[in-house]
């Protein structure tokens, strides 16, 4: 592929990256099948897949491939397409009267980009401010990668856990930061291993600078 013909098909993939809802894309019929059931068509499409790579199949390194594939795609990196995953976040009551900021700091994400289904790999620091309620530290965690564990895009995925943290503690007062690496950049396309990706969401009194700062400084700040 020449020069200009791969600037405009990045170009096209850039447009689509823009584009889409908070929501991420389903089919009505998603949840259909079972597990097993989409466990055993994607081992037979990876097959497929294997097959007209030339890849040989009678290898001992290769034959159970196929459905290991599926079984980490419908089991493990996207289990978060599953609303039965959706954790459970039980809220504490304030009884201290916290009305300051609680950040929670580089929790490890991992995602895959939902153009070319390779891994995103990175950190995401979450603050709010509570009102009557707290959650417990590990929710917060569970939360980010409920939503990591899918196709995703970077500014989504930002948006999907600041709007969970909004419903989970009735309040307006949270922050979101992702810091995060794309394979999709480091190992294909224009191969920049040195690059990252930084997106936010900030909300309620986040919005007000005072506060930001205060965030900003707390993740950067060295243990």
């Amino acid at each position: 592929m020449d020069r200009r013909a791969w600037n405009e098909e990045n170009s096209a993939e850039e447009e689509d990256h823009l584009s889409g809802a908070l929501d991420t894309p389903m089919r009505p019929d998603a949840f259909v099948l079972s597990d097993e059931e989409k466990i055993e068509g994607i081992t037979q499409h990876f097959t497929q897949i294997m097959h007209l790579l030339g890849l040989d199949l009678e290898d001992d390194s290769l034959k159970g491939t196929p459905r290991r594939v599926a079984k980490m795609y419908v089991n493990e990196i996207f289990d978060g397409l599953k609303p039965e995953n959706r954790p459970v976040a039980r809220l504490f009551e304030n009884k201290y009267g916290y009305r300051q900021m609680l950040v929670e700091r580089d929790i490890t994400l991992y995602s895959s980009c939902e153009h070319h289904f390779v891994p995103i790999i990175g950190k995401a620091h979450v603050a709010y401010i509570p009102n009557e309620h707290v959650i417990g530290l590990s929710k917060l965690n569970r939360i980010v990668q409920y939503f990591g564990r899918r196709p995703q895009v970077q500014e989504r995925l930002t948006r999907q856990i600041a709007q969970e943290l909004r419903d989970v503690l009735k309040t307006e007062n949270v922050a979101v930061l992702i810091e995060a690496d794309h394979l999709c950049v480091m190992s294909r396309g224009v191969n920049d291993v040195s690059s990252s990706t930084i997106t936010s969401e900030y909300s309620g009194l986040f919005e007000q600078e005072g506060y930001r700062l205060e965030f900003l400084q707390s993740v950067r700040h060295n243990k």
